[in-house]
C-alpha cells in the first residue's frame, strides 16, 4: 500500500513562514513529478508549485519569489516552504505525486490535505 502523508499545516500570521512535508511510503519503486496545489472554500482546485524527478521546478505566478518547492529523494518527500505569507494564500494544501509501486503499476496520489491559515 503506497500512501502520501502530509504535515506542517497550521495557523501563521500574516508575512510568516511554515514548511509543508509531504512523504511517500510503501514498497516504492520510483516518484515521477511531485507537486504542491490548494484549495480555498469556493475555489477551484490550484497548481501552487511541482518538481520534477529531475529537480525542475514550476511555480505559479501568485506564489513565485515566497514559496519554495523542493525534494528528498533518498526519503521520497517534497517540501514546500512557504514565506512572507499573505491572507489570501489561507487553503488546504494538497501534495501530488506520480508513483510507480513495486507491485503494480503508476498511481498518481494525492495527500490527505493540510491546512494552513494566514491570519492575524
Amino acid at each position: 500500500q503506497v500512501q502520501l502523508v502530509e504535515s506542517g499545516g497550521g495557523l501563521v500570521q500574516p508575512g510568516g513562514s511554515l514548511r509543508l512535508s509531504c512523504a511517500a511510503s510503501g514498497s516504492i519503486l520510483g516518484i515521477g513529478v511531485m507537486g504542491w496545489y490548494r484549495q480555498a472554500p469556493g475555489k477551484e482546485r490550484e497548481l501552487v508549485a511541482s518538481i520534477t524527478a529531475g529537480g525542475s521546478i514550476s511555480n505559479d505566478d501568485s506564489v513565485k519569489g515566497r514559496f519554495t518547492i523542493s525534494r528528498d529523494n533518498t526519503k521520497n518527500t517534497v517540501y514546500l516552504q512557504m514565506n512572507s505569507l499573505k491572507p489570501e494564500d489561507t487553503a488546504v494544501y494538497y501534495c501530488n505525486a506520480r508513483v510507480v509501486p513495486t507491485t503494480g503499476k503508476f498511481l498518481e496520489l494525492w495527500g490527505q490535505g493540510t491546512l494552513v491559515t494566514v491570519s492575524s
